[in-house]
């Protein structure tokens, strides 16, 4: 029963763009928060951007602070994350997962709220 789906991976050069889509399902409109996280190999977890139900309220990692862009229009739409000047460290498999409750600044962050995740997506991104 698949309840959240990335799309949108893809291979590109330093310095290019990417909208990852995660598109969201009649168990996961109900989310108070939709959070994208990324992991390369060999690393852990670690969290990239959020955004609220109603995407009012939005949350970055400094890591992308300033090159990504979540939004979502409301609560039945996908969620996207638009990724500009991409750098070889942003290459990972980039998840999008929900959570139940709400969250804001580091609490954001931590995987432990978020209960469905999805399969993910390979971002590459060659120097």
């Amino acid at each position: 029963q698949v309840q959240l789906v990335e799309s949108g991976g893809g291979y590109v050069q330093a310095g290019d763009s990417l909208r990852l889509s995660c598109a969201v399902s009649e168990h996961t409109i109900t989310s108070a928060v939709i959070g994208w996280f990324r992991q390369a190999p060999g690393k852990e977890r670690e969290f990239v951007a959020a955004v609220s139900r109603t995407g009012g309220t939005t949350t970055y990692a400094d890591s992308v602070k300033g090159r990504f862009t979540i939004s979502r229009d409301n609560a039945k739409s996908p969620v996207y994350v638009y990724m500009h000047n991409l750098k070889p460290e942003d290459t990972a498999v980039y998840y999008c997962a929900s959570s139940p409750t709400y969250c804001s600044g580091y609490r954001c962050y931590e995987p432990t709220i978020y209960r469905r995740w999805g399969q993910g997506t390979q971002v590459t991104v060659s120097s």
